[in-house]
């Protein structure tokens, strides 16, 4: 009898170690103080949004108040949508829609829809990438996406967490898994931390307690795991000194942080200045608030993640009057009242609406994590799996297609996602010759040009069996050798950047990415240092065509062009939708169109902002012309755009790459 009593009491403990309770009513109070928390953050940041960076905010002006926030508070009657809350609102939409853990196909398809104004950075270009055809992760992959190490995942995926109460593990992997839709390497690790730090806060009001704790989470040896290390122990070497600490980060991550990764909206710095502002507010929401401002940069981002974990901690119920209803005569945070201004077809909200929708669906993540929901009424609460993981919907991933060239080798993965014991295989059709596809590793030496369309499947290496009920369409295509290097002339409309214009603009990368001359075009080289043409001339108002091409003082036979797109800015850098065209110098050195032009994959049919794709490539085909000369022209799109600098900038093209390739 002993020996059963004490066997039972040792499982006791190993549930009870395992499991964590929480009432119903504490939990929608605890969501709600995510939300309001957040909208109360994103609204008082938005005034500091990129104000302060060489010096942080003024602290004698303290508190900052909603400030020009304030109108638009009380123009809308309520809380009003921006990126910070309204994309995790679009998750929300995602997750009823789709179920608790939506594929990335599903996240794709909410963004393409919903997503057509007010999207910046790793997010506007992961869309482009969305519409020209990739699926995540490759949307957010440093090969394509070159604000990989922005700050856009923190601000826009909290709401993983919050439905994930008690369940850090949980957490820490579906957010790492959702900021691959932008987010690449050490920037996707923020949102990682902050996601465990949601989890973590529902049972948890120590807030140094729980950035610390937080930390387990993180890879070890990663640069943004150091840096909070780093940001706690100038919080204890200057705990009264928060300028000190905010000094010593902003010298170290932005002064001299790498000049590639150098913006003021560069993840590991925000990520930082957001831990910051906790520590140093030690729990009181209103000092949070303007310490997260003060510390500068992308202020409104860190103070909506921050607000949303110290509402969450407390609970909507304890959460100051004055910040959640600074109109007079407001009677319930924002009026209860969520207004959308900047998302397609999503409609306006009652606030109370958004957090209990938010309540079930954290419910049903619970549940189908191990944990159960007991009892009724006002009684009924949820017992949390603490200890649940989350497991990667299986799919397909589309991105770049392989450049592949007569006589050169190629070895890469292809098409899915590294799964453990899944991997693509031919399902139909034939591969180039020359090349095997084995485990969705493409390898070998094509030996004969051509176009090759194949179907690949996603296999079971332990079963043998199809693990999905559709497969993959692809066609490879094999081309000649590039002969762009073996030009004796580049055509150009603008040979040499200006300089003083590009970096009098409100240009968002790293300043070694921008090449000074028009010579890179034909390197080889289609990312990286030095690697993108701006076509940016002097200040004018004027539209104007650009082009590029090469010269040759014997004749070629060409029927191809590869287009190889580099990074764009809010302000423009691609052309006009159906301006461009292949041309070639014809007997009387005259610049004739190519017949019957046509691109692989096809060019966006809009010149909108939020479609065009970062560092893509489009293959141009045409019936075959004996020439010196070839070249691409179009139309540039004049952008305009709401910073003072970028106004009265001329038109122009970002280009890293134009490959030219001879008739079969």
């Amino acid at each position: 009898m002993k020996k059963i009593i004490i066997l039972l009491t040792v499982v006791i403990l190993a549930t009870s170690c395992s499991t964590k309770k929480i009432q119903i009513t504490e939990l929608r109070d605890k969501i709600a103080g995510a939300w309001i928390g957040q909208m109360v953050g994103n609204m008082y940041g938005l005034p500091h949004e990129n104000k302060y960076i060489e010096e942080p905010g003024d602290q004698s002006l303290w508190p900052y108040g909603y400030s020009k926030s304030l109108d638009k508070l009380e123009l809308y009657e309520g809380a009003f949508s921006d990126d910070d809350t309204d994309v995790e609102y679009l998750y929300l939409i995602m997750m009823e829609k789709y179920g608790y853990e939506p594929t990335y196909q599903d996240l794709r398809e909410g963004w393409m829809y919903h997503m057509r104004d007010r999207i910046w950075l790793a997010n506007r270009a992961a869309l482009g990438l969305m519409h020209h055809g990739f699926v995540p992760p490759h949307t957010g992959s440093k090969v394509s996406n070159p604000h990989w190490y922005q700050i856009d995942p923190q601000l826009i995926n909290e709401i993983w967490a919050y439905t994930a109460p008690g369940m850090p593990e949980y957490a820490a992997e579906k957010s790492a898994w959702a900021a691959r839709i932008t987010s690449d390497d050490w920037a996707i690790v923020p949102t990682i931390h902050y996601g465990v730090m949601y989890a973590m806060a529902f049972f948890e009001t120590d807030i140094e307690k729980i950035i610390i704790d937080a930390i387990d989470f993180l890879p070890e040896g990663d640069r943004y795991r150091e840096t909070v290390e780093e940001a706690v122990n100038l919080y204890h070497q200057y705990p009264d000194d928060w300028q000190k600490a905010r000094q010593i980060i902003a010298q170290k991550y932005y002064t001299d942080e790498n000049e590639m990764t150098k913006t003021i909206w560069n993840a590991n710095l925000n990520g930082a200045c957001g831990i910051l502002s906790m520590l140093y507010g030690k729990g009181d929401l209103q000092l949070t608030m303007d310490l997260g401002c003060a510390m500068g940069f992308d202020a409104d981002n860190q103070t909506a993640t921050v607000g949303g974990i110290l509402g969450v901690m407390y609970g909507a119920a304890s959460l100051p009057d004055h910040l959640t209803m600074p109109i007079e005569g407001w009677s319930k945070p924002f009026n209860d009242r969520y207004i959308n201004i900047t998302r397609h077809d999503m409609p306006d909200a009652s606030i109370e609406d958004i957090i209990d929708r938010t309540v079930q669906m954290a419910i049903e993540v619970v549940c189908a994590k191990g944990g159960k929901l007991i009892g009724e009424g006002k009684g009924q609460y949820l017992v949390i799996n603490k200890n649940a993981r989350f497991e990667a919907p299986i799919e397909y991933s589309r991105g770049p297609m392989p450049a592949l060239e007569v006589g050169v080798p190629v070895e890469t993965g292809f098409g899915v996602l590294p799964y453990p014991g899944k991997y693509l295989v031919l399902e139909s059709g034939i591969l180039p010759e020359g090349l095997t596809f084995e485990k969705g590793i493409l390898k070998g030496t094509p030996s004969k040009p051509g176009k090759y369309p194949v179907k690949l499947q996603l296999y079971d290496e332990n079963t043998g069996m199809a693990e999905t009920t559709d497969d993959m369409s692809v066609e490879f295509i094999v081309r000649t050798a590039n002969i762009a290097p073996s030009a004796d002339t580049i055509y150009a409309s603008v040979r040499e950047v200006n300089t003083e214009v590009l970096f009098n603009c409100w240009i968002t990368f790293g300043r070694p990415m921008y090449a000074m001359t028009v010579d890179v075009i034909n390197d080889g080289i289609v990312s990286g240092e030095g690697s993108v043409f701006y076509s940016l001339a002097e200040r004018s108002n004027a539209p104007k065509s650009d082009y590029f091409g090469y010269g040759w003082d014997e004749k070629k036979h060409i029927d191809m062009v590869a287009f190889h797109t580099g990074c764009m800015e809010e302000f423009g850098g691609w052309y006009n939708a159906g301006t461009l065209k292949v041309q070639y110098v014809d007997g009387n050195e005259k610049w004739r169109n190519v017949r019957n032009f046509r691109s692989t994959p096809s060019l966006p049919k809009t010149d909108i902002v939020f479609f065009q794709p970062h560092f893509v490539e489009f293959v141009f085909e045409f019936d075959p012309v004996a020439t010196k000369g070839i070249r691409i022209i179009g139309d540039n799109k004049v952008q305009d755009h709401w910073n003072k600098y970028t106004k009265n900038v001329s038109s122009f093209i970002s280009i890293t790459e134009l490959s030219v390739y001879q008739v079969k």
